[in-house]
């Protein structure tokens, strides 16, 4: 029995009443901590003056007035640059920190003039325009901070976009002497043109210790899979030059060939397939009958007719990316502006942002031997199909390409769906332009809505010394539609893989991962490069598998997985209705 409780008029008798000073100090106290409240939110969250002004501005701090610093002849010098290198081992995560905003905060150093002893410049041009517009984009964007003490991620106001005009020994001193340089933990180069004659390696030649490398013309052998980035040579006609969108489908020309100075191998199998296949391709050159500068670049000339250059891509269903002397190539971005679907033949090369971005849906990649059958291969392609490609090539431009801005926030972005994978964009957010997402819409288990980041399956192939049958193995399964990827596992320690030039040409990426000790078991190691869900793990002298044999195994696994997964949820759906 509840006992009762006696009412008066003013409430429950047993709650004596508050006597009228009592109340009116506590109002007083409360409004005091309210207004404080107030008071310091709105100084947090104004804008005011004292961040704002030092922003990374080179309209407030000029080139000629950055102070200059001499970098002595004995300046320690980075190493070389360290390829094992992942997030795991030579990043520091613990430095970006809790984040509500799950965003990385990025310090840009200030502005130096480095000089040798006798005052030579480290850079035959100082800052370029480019590398001016990346930094400032930087600096206005959410990841900038000008507290050093706060950042996740540093990048040198040293501009490195290009090697040529670079000077190699000095220009890693001056990496050193930065303040914050700790052997490059967490320091991010920009770089587009990699190398330089004779051989044009395909990443940055400038000794750089652990830092972090957004290049633009990586291939498989230099790229640290996880920890750079690749990013796309930027083209300036995408400022100077306004190509409007045009609407996908059938074009003038079937095909077309706009680069200059391609090797001359390539040329002569372009012109036979000119023969071939008449006004369906259009070859065009360097124009000889004009003169040097700006009105050359934008020109192209087949048998004396001129065309206006990039306007004539968008004449083109399909648009041929030949490598050059450098694996990157400003064409690609030429050709996404246009909408032109770009034919890309540079084997060994890692496609710009291919960490995040699906390029089978915007581009055709044939291998280099395969020129010769480029037409028949590019005439299966379904019409529609192929106006898919269009709308995404040119979406691929507009999203990453189209700018500096665009170039640097998108590589920004990656690190920071790195660093924090629980807020990290879906595989439909980067590469749809129009995303639905399904807020209301749990999966079940916790499993992904949406497919793997890499579909299809990585081998796995364990070898030691058995270079013929390796390769022979390597040839065939190359040959799987689902393959993704080719990830060697070299288990001899007393013996090096074979030269890059020997190996198969093959049109996945192919990795080769060396041991530490010789152990069967290493082709079960968790290695990063493995980004597929399926993995295929196959010893070198396995050489009777078939290609259909492989393909057909893993549609049957994809099948057993979904009936697998059918059956949980049915009897976790039976077992519901039991408890019921």
């Amino acid at each position: 029995m509840c006992a009762s409780v006696k009412y008066g008029s003013r409430g429950p008798a047993l709650i004596p009443r508050m006597k009228t000073k009592h109340r009116i100090y506590y109002i007083t106290l409360f409004s005091v901590v309210l207004l404080g409240l107030i008071a310091t939110g709105m100084f947090q969250f104004w804008p005011h003056s004292i961040e704002s002004s030092a922003e990374w501005s080179l309209d407030r701090r000029s080139v000629h007035d950055a102070p200059l610093v001499r970098i002595p002849m004995s300046s320690p010098i980075p190493e070389r640059g360290d390829l094992s290198c992942r997030m795991h081992t030579c990043f520091d995560v613990y430095r970006c920190g809790y984040n509500p905003k799950n965003k990385i905060k990025v310090y840009i150093y200030p502005l130096q003039r480095f000089v040798d002893e006798v005052g030579v410049p480290i850079s035959s041009t100082g800052l370029s325009r480019e590398y001016n517009d990346l930094l400032s984009a930087i600096s206005d964007s959410d990841f900038y901070t000008d507290d050093v003490t706060r950042a996740c991620l540093f990048i040198p106001s040293t501009d490195v976009l290009n090697q040529n005009s670079l000077r190699i020994r000095e220009t890693a001193q001056a990496l050193a002497m930065l303040p914050r340089w700790d052997k490059g933990m967490n320091h991010l180069l920009f770089n587009m043109l990699p190398g330089g004659p004779p051989d044009y390696n395909t990443a940055l030649d400038v000794p750089r210790d652990r830092a972090l490398l957004a290049g633009g013309g990586f291939s498989t052998w230099t790229y640290r899979q996880g920890y750079d980035v690749s990013i796309p040579v930027y083209s300036p006609l995408s400022a100077e030059v306004d190509l409007p969108e045009r609407q996908p489908g059938p074009r003038r020309y079937f095909i077309l060939s706009s680069q200059t100075a391609i090797h001359r191998e390539y040329r002569v199998e372009l012109e036979r397939l000119k023969e071939e296949n008449g006004e369906a391709l259009l070859l065009l050159d360097k124009c000889s009958n004009l003169s040097q500068g700006l009105a050359s670049v934008r020109k192209r000339c087949y048998k004396g007719q001129v065309y206006d250059y990039p306007q004539i891509l968008q004449e083109s269903s399909f648009c041929v990316v030949l490598r050059g002397a450098r694996l990157g190539q400003a064409t690609l971005s030429d050709v996404l502006q246009a909408g032109c679907v770009p034919v890309i033949m540079a084997d060994s090369y890692i496609l710009p942002f291919s960490e995040v971005l699906d390029w089978k849906r915007a581009s055709v990649v044939i291998p280099e031997e395969k020129l010769p059958e480029m037409y028949t291969i590019l005439k299966s392609i379904p019409h529609r199909q192929v106006e898919e490609m269009q709308r995404q090539a040119r979406w691929f431009w507009e999203a990453y390409f189209s700018s500096m801005k665009a170039i640097g926030m998108t590589t920004l972005q990656i690190i920071n769906d790195r660093i924090y994978p629980y807020a990290a964009r879906t595989y439909e957010e980067w590469n749809n332009p129009s995303v639905v997402k399904w807020s209301s819409v749990n999966s079940p288990l916790f499993l992904p809505l949406i497919p793997p980041r890499s579909p299809g399956f990585t081998a796995v192939v364990l070898t030691y010394d058995r270079i013929e049958s390796l390769f022979r193995v390597i040839t065939e399964i190359s040959k799987v539609p689902s393959l993704a990827k080719l990830l060697v596992v070299w288990n001899n320690q007393n013996k090096s893989p074979p030269e890059e030039s020997l190996w198969p040409k093959v049109t996945v990426p192919l990795k080769v991962v060396r041991t530490k000790e010789n152990k069967l078991s290493n082709r079960f190691f968790p290695f990063d490069e493995i980004e597929t869900e399926a993995v295929l793990a196959i010893d070198d002298d396995i050489i009777m598998l078939t290609s259909d044999e492989l393909q057909f195994g893993y549609e049957v696994l994809k099948a057993l997985n979904l009936y697998f997964w059918i059956n949980c949820l049915l009897h976790m759906h039976r077992d519901d209705r039991a408890e019921l």
